[in-house]
């Protein structure tokens, strides 16, 4: 199983700096952060933006993935974020993972002026977003008239150094987002509920990707595991439940500090997986 770590970018960016540094140099499979604008447990908790950060993450690293798991699809127009996402490829020399999903937050869209959808029709947008957003990736110029987005003659160069694009991953479980993700997603990423529900979703995904005509094989199935350094008790207890996400088909765990570990504990972490 590859191993990953994330920290949400609500530290001092000092820690931050240190944390994507030894997470690099410990050979994780990839460094993650997340897409919000307010803390989660505390919504006054300062909050740094999801991919300027990114950003950085790409020059202070040198062999890990580096990721956001995940931008919401409401935030950004997907013109903009295909050429963000492009320059974030660029600066890592092509070690970008497109994280992507179609938002939940309702209090950061209201504080922000930015619409928030029904679940559906967010879902609906997501799909939309990606087949543009690929377009971009892929094609000289774009002309596209949907639903909820409109491009005219639209150019996106440079390419992404990866080709045909990077890959994308996309977090969600409902119905509805199983077919989003079987028609886009290179990655499929699931918060931690258990591995019997995990196993269940997956299951789900593998009907969806039947659905829609694509191997499921194709898709890498992930988890999200969310990780107190302060409880040592919960830390194990979580990490406990990777031999059971491995023996459903878990190829990927993302390991999500809520605060920062010391480079013993990311040491400790890191030797559970199979491999860079």
């Amino acid at each position: 199983m590859l191993i990953s770590a994330k920290l949400a970018p609500t530290f001092d960016y000092p820690v931050l700096d240190r944390f994507w540094r030894d997470a690099d140099e410990l050979g994780f499979h990839g460094v993650w952060n997340y897409d919000h604008f307010y803390g989660l447990v505390d919504p006054q908790q300062p909050t740094l933006e999801a991919w300027t950060t990114l950003a950085a993450m790409a020059t202070l690293t040198t062999r890990a993935r580096v990721g956001c798991l995940v931008s919401s699809v409401t935030y950004r127009n997907p013109g903009l974020l295909a050429k963000m996402a492009v320059t974030v490829d660029h600066m890592s020399g092509g070690r970008l993972d497109f994280g992507i999903g179609a938002g939940w937050h309702e209090d950061e869209h209201r504080g922000y002026g930015i619409e928030f959808p029904s679940p559906g029709e967010r879902v609906e947008m997501l799909d939309e977003a990606l087949a543009v957003i690929r377009r971009l990736w892929t094609e000289d110029s774009v002309t596209h008239r949907g639903r909820f987005f409109t491009l005219q003659d639209a150019i996106a160069n440079p390419k992404p150094r990866q080709r045909p694009h990077p890959p994308i991953v996309i977090g969600g479980g409902k119905p509805k987002m199983l077919r989003v993700i079987a028609k886009h997603a290179d990655e499929w990423n699931m918060p931690s509920s258990g591995a019997a529900d995990w196993a269940t979703t997956s299951a789900a995904l593998d009907e969806a990707c039947a659905e829609v005509d694509r191997d499921p094989s194709q898709i890498r199935r992930s988890v999200q595991i969310f990780l107190h350094p302060q409880d040592p008790g919960q830390v194990d207890a979580e990490l406990a439940k990777l031999t059971g996400y491995a023996e459903a088909g878990c190829q990927h765990a993302v390991l999500s500090f809520y605060q920062p570990p010391d480079r013993e504990l990311l040491n400790r972490v890191r030797a559970i997986g199979s491999g860079p």
